[in-house]
């Protein structure tokens, strides 16, 4: 998935050089979009492997309630620091707007 959103993003900036100036920026703010994008991609599959990691013991056809409370508080923490993260970025970009 990385792979493919690289070459999209090589893709586009190869075409910046033939357009305009307002569709150059308009093309940038794309590009920042998907690498955006990427970069969370990667992030989320990292954590994956962290909490795959840190939980599950020995893979099987279900599973057991400790691997699922596991893996669900490691999901929570996830979502709990993802949120404070942007609630803090919020608050610095607010800052500097005002």
């Amino acid at each position: 998935m990385r792979k493919h959103g690289c070459r999209k993003v090589r893709r586009l900036r190869r075409t910046m050089a033939e357009l305009g100036e307002a569709d150059e920026a308009e093309l940038q703010r794309l590009v920042a979009a998907e690498q955006q994008k990427a970069q969370f991609t990667a992030q989320v599959h990292h954590f994956m492997e962290l909490c795959w990691d840190k939980c599950v013991e020995k893979p099987g056809n279900r599973l057991d309630s400790r691997t699922e409370n596991c893996l669900s508080s490691c999901v929570d923490r996830f979502i709990d620091t993802t949120l404070a993260i942007t609630s803090r970025f919020a608050q610095i970009v607010q800052k500097g707007g005002q």
